[in-house]
């Protein structure tokens, strides 16, 4: 039995394949986003065993052995062995026809965990050569060789880099509605959505947790103002700025730039754009990796 994990900052897509109910046999679950980076080990624990195990219960976990897959953002050098004793902790635990994973003669668990990048190379790519991106909460890019990843470009996060991301983008559209070039209407309107003053916004970017969330947390409202003045430009400028300082470094002009995430799915028509413009050979969008994973 295999479990198939892709997260992001945001949300993380499971899927359990063989013994569920769903009619393709899969049996798919969400939970928060897990980021060893971010999360210290008890808290991906807890979100483990309060939000996967209580989703697992009635499936069928058992067999000869369970294989975990995790490819999420963070997930190298020591974080990746961070995130690999919570797996273990969590999913050890799981009841089987055997007992628990943590039985002596329990079917085996073994776990891997790889980046959510390899995941986007996988599930966009396949196994031919080409540019994979992650726009998402957060934003990242490779060249991938139809094997492995060859080059990285790295993103540096959302202070430092990020560029293309909804974070990055929650901060530009922030930053142009206060430095009045959006419209003072359309600022009236967004504090009106969020629920919020300029001092809440202040404290929930610098002394509150996890801001990249919030800033991206823009992005619906972002979307339902597409049509106003200068709100589309600055959605293709922040994709100009990705390729630019991301999938142009690769100087391969000749293979595809593929996306993957909510940012390059619910804006694919400024996508597309930022790439012509760019003279980006565009190739596929998808929403999540997930579906590229299994057909992997």
């Amino acid at each position: 039995m295999k479990l198939i994990a892709d997260s992001g900052s945001t949300k993380t897509d499971w899927a359990l394949l063989a013994g569920a109910t769903d009619d393709d046999g899969i049996c798919r679950i969400a939970t928060q986003g897990i980021n060893p980076v971010h999360q210290s080990e008890e808290e991906i624990v807890r979100i483990l065993n309060h939000e996967l195990l209580p989703q697992l219960q009635g499936k069928t976990v058992g067999g000869d052995a369970l294989n975990v897959e995790f490819y999420g953002a963070g997930c190298a050098g020591n974080h990746a062995a961070t995130l690999t004793r919570a797996l273990h902790t969590a999913l050890s635990a799981t009841p089987t026809h055997a007992g628990s994973y943590a039985s002596e003669t329990a079917p085996k668990l073994t776990i891997s965990v790889a980046s959510d990048l390899l995941a986007a190379a996988r599930a966009l790519c396949r196994h031919d050569e080409g540019i994979a991106c992650i726009l998402g909460t957060g934003a990242n890019s490779c060249l991938y060789d139809g094997r492995a990843i060859v080059k990285n470009i790295p993103p540096l996060g959302y202070i430092l880099g990020d560029e293309g991301s909804g974070a990055v983008l929650g901060k530009l559209f922030l930053n142009a509605l206060y430095k009045e070039e959006l419209s003072a209407t359309l600022l009236q309107e967004f504090l009106e959505w969020l629920g919020m003053t300029y001092a809440d916004i202040i404290d929930r970017v610098y002394r509150q947790p996890l801001a990249n969330r919030f800033l991206a947390s823009f992005s619906p409202f972002i979307h339902d103002h597409l049509h106003t003045p200068g709100v589309s430009q600055l959605v293709v400028a922040n994709f100009r700025a990705f390729l630019q300082k991301n999938v142009k470094k690769y100087q391969r002009p000749d293979l595809p730039v593929h996306a993957l995430g909510s940012v390059a799915w619910h804006y694919r028509d400024q996508w597309t754009e930022a790439l012509s413009a760019e003279n980006c050979l565009a190739g596929s969008v998808l929403k999540s990796p997930m579906e590229g994973l299994l057909a992997f």
